[in-house]
């Protein structure tokens, strides 16, 4: 079978939608189908497009529509669908509703959806492999190592990291690193200042897929401040490395960690966060149980379980064993 998996971010993008895109490539070639990322349809014979972007993938979504009314069209639900354009935009509402199915990263997603449309998700959790030591083998013994990994954007509330660390006490050994290109100059600027006035962030810019596995791996937490999230990669990808994680209390996180994980904060609360990092630096017991809570959780990002569910989503859809 050919498919197509469109996405708006540009080839060699970082964005997490586009990494997205490119494993599941890997996935459904795994398969046995041919598959390639497209930025926009123009008509190419398709047996399936999956769309990431309701919004922004409205043209191509609505053109293959039209083009092959008879085969299945898939829409991954972003962040940006879930929480920000389904209520003011008719194209993401209608991209909905021209789809077979809809692809959600966590089962919370259906919260935001009208009734009628929750029938069609299917939540397909996005997997990562263990492939590196795990973190006690690499933690340094100098610093207490927190890890930030995503682009500096505003959504992701970037510096809420440093800031928070700010406000811990002089013993403290948290070392914030953060992990993520400048989206642009102005960004750039602000993590250089920080790094001038905060002698525990350190921003070390974008870095290659396997250094970022290592300096995750290596870190006693990883923190994620998001103000918005469709399923962030970065929770299985520091689950599957044994790190536990403080999260932004915003439904894309809780869909995946759970209502009742002790790592949250609300969203832009700095004085929290600092008392979290402080409990987790000092409190053995309390790092212990984050830990344990996302150990709970692994099984949900092993990567049979992604392929296992794409191969039942494709059965589904043509009732039939590829």
């Amino acid at each position: 079978m050919k498919i197509g998996i469109v996405t708006p971010a540009p080839p060699r993008s970082r964005y997490g939608n586009r990494v997205t895109a490119v494993r599941w490539v890997g996935i459904l070639r795994r398969l046995g189908h041919r598959v390639s990322i497209i930025q926009a349809y123009e008509g190419e014979p398709y047996d399936l497009l999956v769309a990431l972007h309701a919004r922004r993938s409205y043209p191509s979504i609505r053109r293959f529509h039209l083009d092959h009314p008879e085969c299945p069209l898939l829409v991954a639900l972003t962040g940006t669908d879930l929480y920000k354009d389904l209520p003011g935009s008719r194209r993401a509402r209608q991209s909905l509703e021209l789809a077979t199915r809809l692809i959600a990263l966590q089962p919370k997603a259906s919260e935001e959806l009208p009734s009628h449309l929750r029938q069609k998700i299917r939540v397909i959790y996005q997997s990562c492999a263990a492939r590196l030591p795990k973190r006690r083998g690499l933690r340094s013994r100098r610093s207490f190592d927190v890890c930030v990994i995503g682009h500096l954007r505003p959504v992701k509330d970037p510096f809420r990291a440093a800031r928070a660390a700010r406000r811990l006490p002089l013993s403290s050994r948290v070392r914030v690193l953060h992990l993520g290109a400048a989206m642009d100059e102005g960004m750039a600027r602000r993590a250089r200042a920080e790094m001038r006035v905060n002698p525990r962030y350190l921003w070390l810019g974008e870095q290659p897929r396997r250094r970022v596995q290592q300096i995750l791996a290596g870190s006693a937490l990883c923190v994620l401040s998001s103000r918005l999230e469709g399923g962030a990669n970065v929770v299985s990808e520091a689950i599957a490395a044994g790190v536990p994680l403080l999260a932004s209390r915003i439904a894309g996180t809780v869909g995946l960690l759970g209502e009742s994980y002790p790592g949250y904060f609300k969203v832009g609360d700095t004085e929290r966060l600092a008392q979290l990092l402080q409990r987790a630096e000092t409190d053995p017991a309390f790092l212990s149980t984050l830990r344990s809570h996302c150990r709970k959780l692994a099984h949900l990002f092993d990567p049979r379980c992604e392929r296992t569910a794409w191969s039942q989503l494709l059965q589904e859809l043509y009732q039939r064993e590829f």
